[in-house]
């Protein structure tokens, strides 16, 4: 794993548990990408929620931008969202891993 995506998102006023859910919708979608070694979604707080993922590439890495969840999140950004998703494209500098 070198590359990862860091994406914050901010509910709006109301959508925390909609939002919650989307997130926990896409965990299978996730798994169907044979690129995508590791996905995380999870909340910082009341409003705040995150996704973490890690690629061994920038192609995988361009395949998940591209791919279901990420035109899923998109589709839902006016309704769920109180602002534009904070995407993050990261370099790791050191893994962990079973």
């Amino acid at each position: 794993m070198k590359v990862g995506i860091v994406v914050m998102l901010e509910a709006k006023p109301g959508k925390e548990a909609e939002l919650a859910d989307f997130l926990r919708s896409a965990q299978p979608l996730a798994e169907g990408e044979p690129f995508t070694r590791t996905w995380y979604s999870f909340q910082l707080g009341p409003t705040s929620f995150g996704i973490f993922d890690t690629f061994d590439d920038q192609n995988g890495r361009q395949a998940h931008l591209s791919g279901p969840i990420a035109a899923a999140l998109m589709s839902k950004t006016p309704d769920l969202l109180s602002q534009p998703p904070d995407i993050r494209l990261v370099d790791l500098l050191g893994v962990k891993a079973r």
